[in-house]
């Protein structure tokens, strides 16, 4: 990660990160986090194409709900999405790297309101997304 994260901030990535065996398994990287604001990556391989021969809606999102998820955590307490509207832009092709990054807009009491984006490695937007966030009761995830 790199230096504009707070130790905090970056703690509960990690920690969230560590349990986060979906984006693990799609291969995902956190880039960055700082209070309110975390980006990940993810190169598509062949096995996240659909019939058409681009990505998958659906790991498209997925690419930008861990961004959402890492950032709307950076404060520490458990937070999960409670709702996100995606618009998809332009699509993806097998070898694109994509990045996310998810940048928190309001926070107040439990909830929470973030913009999300996601980018192919030529800076073309492919999709923009925006999320509303639910603090749990709960306490934050454990590294196991």
């Amino acid at each position: 990660m790199n230096e504009n994260g707070t130790p905090a901030a970056e703690a509960a990535a990690r920690a969230l990160f560590a349990n986060d065996r979906a984006s693990q398994g799609l291969g995902i990287s956190l880039l960055a986090v700082e209070p309110g604001v975390a980006s990940v990556t993810m190169k598509v391989r062949p096995d996240m194409t659909n019939g058409h021969g681009i990505c998958h809606g659906g790991l498209i999102f997925a690419l930008a709900d861990s961004a959402f998820a890492f950032a709307c955590n950076s404060h520490g307490p458990a937070t999960v999405a409670a709702a996100v509207a995606i618009d998809f832009l332009a699509p993806a092709k097998i070898g694109d790297v994509l990045t996310a990054e998810a940048r928190e807009r309001w926070l107040g009491g439990r909830t929470g309101l973030y913009d999300l984006s996601v980018t192919r490695a030529d800076g073309t937007v492919i999709a923009h997304a925006r999320g509303r966030s639910h603090r749990l009761r709960a306490a934050p995830p454990q590294t196991t």
